[in-house]
């Protein structure tokens, strides 16, 4: 079989085949830009007939509302279409059997196998404050990134790569577990968050890949130290030069000590370089990077566990800007962070309307900012159909969900909480605390460009945020719940004087009016809600393979590929983009 670059699904004759396909799809299926940007869960009930009715096709109803909702998911995700069993069901419509078909092909593959190799168990003393889920990402990933580094060397003997950078190093549980026994690589540590650097710095110590500072202390003046300055001397520095002696002395707190990790040959280290990063201009960090000797040539390998939103194209980009950087291997998340780089949709995008822009004030700035590190990357995605390809938030929020990890009782638990919310914007809608907004195309005159429709109206959000367990055990203990919230929080303190004034009054019986009134269409909502997160897995597919395109449009690029590097149910956002240097080439994609 030859391999193939992007672990697509369908029978498509080659990778420009398929993403020929892909942005096909995505441009023109009315149903797909409706349910992945053009529909929001905080609009379900504020309507008439409601979204179930306005946005699924009526052939498809009996079907979808008949059909138990994890069995559902198992046509969409899992049965073979070829010999599905539905007896008991409706009829499957052919529209709907294509619709599900056309979502699997165009789908990246999710599967994973294990390598055929024993990983290395990461030692005890470095699995320290992980989580089952960060250990198998970080055993996984460290065992890819250094079989890839060698099979670059192997290709290529000048490009053994000497460090890794770790773009979002986090707390470093993967630098710490390619720094130790067996790979002792030497790893630097980008990570814009200090308070991060500060806890990556004391797992250093208990892991023994570094050791304190050492200082001359001494106990005595110390003690006249206390006696001058008081128990906090710390507060006073000038009470250290009152003391005969002390400036021979290091009184600094301990936590105040830094920690150091010494360049051995054949050793690994960890050297960390705090700071945000704003492109994929690497210069400054690059120039900080310790060698093992004055004359060694730095060859770099970018490296990302789910580094979030733009800064996985900052990190692809590396790759392009830093003469270093001779590969990167990126496995990306948190897609609604990502901005915008062809701004507010256009006409021809009339699903993607900015649902939450009205009040959200970070949304509406990162969809108006023409963004270049945003999305979309690639040339052939900005400029399809003269247009481009554009997600919005919703869309991409979307993206982040897990559907072939949706289980029974998980599945309840948020169904019944989207449920929840929908119901309660529909009560703030009544009660005024939110209004209609209208979203219509407009000329340069003022003329409405088109006939106002069902998804040119939304409400105005509300962030509600998460709220204690017993909120969700009914109707009633949501919207009381969130009332005190919205009203007592002083981080909701915006939302104090409409609530007060709109929602104190409301009684338990209205609030069982409206369950009574919405409950019987549940079932509408969970449908949507899976219809939305099934289709969704186009929008992750789509934002990965423009990562790839983006590669494979750059000279100085020799390979790029996209593979799984975890267990989906372990880990879902599994999908990594690598890209090679020439000079640097390796066989891509199967090099086990």
């Amino acid at each position: 079989m030859t391999p193939r670059p992007l672990p697509y699904n369908g029978n498509y004759a080659s990778p420009d085949d398929y993403i020929s396909h892909l942005l096909h799809f995505v441009n023109t299926t009315d149903l797909f830009q409706i349910l992945c940007g053009g529909t929001h869960i905080l609009d379900f009930f504020t309507s008439s007939p409601g979204l179930f009715h306005t946005v699924v096709p009526q052939e498809w109803h009996p079907f979808l509302l008949e059909c138990d909702i994890m069995r559902l998911l198992d046509i969409f995700i899992r049965d073979d279409l070829d010999h599905l069993d539905l007896e008991g069901l409706p009829e499957l419509p052919d529209t709907l059997f294509q619709y599900i078909k056309s979502i699997r092909d165009l789908s990246l593959g999710r599967d994973y196998t294990e390598p055929s190799h024993e990983l290395p168990v990461l030692p005890r003393i470095v699995k320290v404050g992980m989580k089952p889920k960060k250990i198998h990402e970080v055993s996984h990933f460290a065992d890819y990134v250094h079989r890839l580094s060698q099979n670059i060397a192997s290709a290529s003997p000048s490009n053994q790569i000497t460090h890794f950078v770790d773009f979002g190093s986090g707390q470093n549980y993967l630098g710490r577990a390619l720094a130790s026994e067996p790979y002792n690589q030497r790893v630097v540590a980008v990570e814009g968050r200090e308070n991060n650097v500060t806890a990556a710095r004391g797992l250093d110590m208990s892991s023994g890949l570094a050791v304190k500072q050492k200082v001359k202390r001494n106990k005595k003046l110390w003690t006249k130290i206390l006696e001058a300055g008081g128990p906090n001397p710390h507060d006073n520095p000038d009470v250290f030069k009152q003391v005969a002696g002390a400036e021979g002395f290091d009184f600094r707190p301990r936590d105040q000590l830094h920690t150091e990790c010494t360049v051995q040959h054949g050793k690994g280290h960890v050297q960390y370089v705090s700071g945000r990063l704003d492109s994929g201009d690497l210069s400054e960090v690059i120039s900080t990077v310790q060698g093992s000797s004055d004359d060694e040539k730095l060859k770099l390998m970018a490296i990302s566990i789910h580094s979030c939103g733009n800064l996985s194209h900052y990190a692809i980009r590396s790759l392009i800007l830093n003469q270093d950087i001779r590969a990167i291997a990126i496995v990306g998340c948190c897609y609604n962070l990502m901005t915008e780089k062809l701004g507010p949709p256009t006409y021809k995008h009339a699903y993607l309307r900015p649902t939450l822009q009205a009040l959200n004030g970070r949304v509406g700035r990162e969809s108006s900012r023409f963004d270049p590190q945003g999305f979309p990357m690639s040339h052939r995605f900005s400029t399809y159909d003269d247009d481009g390809i554009r997600l919005n938030v919703t869309a991409r929020m979307m993206a982040c969900q897990a559907p072939r990890n949706w289980g029974l009782l998980d599945s309840e638990a948020f169904f019944s909480r989207h449920f929840f919310r929908a119901v309660l914007q529909k009560i703030f809608l009544d009660r005024g605390v939110v209004q209609l907004i209208h979203h219509v195309p407009e000329d340069a005159d003022g003329e409405q460009l088109r006939t106002p429709g069902p998804f040119d109206f939304s409400t105005q959000p509300i962030t509600v945020g998460g709220l204690r367990k017993n909120c969700y055990s009914s109707l009633r203990a949501y919207v009381r719940g969130t009332i005190e919230k919205l009203t007592t929080s002083s981080e909701y303190r915006q939302y104090a004087d409409v609530m007060n004034e709109k929602m104190a009054d409301i009684t338990d019986d209205e609030i069982d009016r409206y369950e009574a009134e919405y409950l019987p269409r549940k079932k509408e909502l969970c449908v949507v809600w899976s219809l939305m997160a099934y289709s969704a897995m186009v929008v992750e597919s789509l934002i990965v393979v423009d990562r790839w395109m983006y590669l494979r449009e750059q000279d100085e690029v020799g390979d790029a590929w996209v593979e799984t590097v975890f267990d989906y149910g372990t880990s879902p956002r599994n999908l990594v983009v690598v890209g090679v240097k020439k000079g640097a080439d390796v066989a891509p994609w199967g090099y086990d």
